[in-house]
C-alpha cells in the first residue's frame, strides 16, 4: 500500500506546531520539482498561511486539516 499524500502533508504541517519559541515556520510544497505553494505558520495566532504560488493568491486556516486538503488540492491540480 502507498503511503498517503495528505498524512505526509499533515505531518509537515504539524512539525511546524512544535518548533519551541515564537518565529514563524514556513514550507515550501512542490510536485515534480515545480513550486506549488508557499506555507507559514505564525506560532503567536495559531494560523497557516498558503499562497499558491502560480496565483499569488493567500489563503488562512487556523485549522490543520483545513490547510492539508488545500494544500493536497494545489498539489493535485
Amino acid at each position: 500500500m502507498e503511503n498517503s499524500q495528505l498524512v505526509a502533508i499533515i505531518e509537515r504541517l504539524d512539525a511546524m506546531t512544535k518548533v519551541e519559541g515564537n518565529e514563524v515556520q514556513s514550507r515550501r510544497f512542490e510536485r515534480d520539482g515545480q513550486e506549488r505553494g508557499f506555507v507559514t505558520y505564525d506560532p503567536a495566532t495559531n494560523t497557516f498561511e498558503l499562497e499558491e504560488l502560480a496565483t499569488q493568491q493567500k489563503f488562512d486556516f487556523d485549522d490543520i486539516d483545513l490547510a492539508a486538503m488545500e494544500i493536497y488540492d494545489l498539489l493535485n491540480d
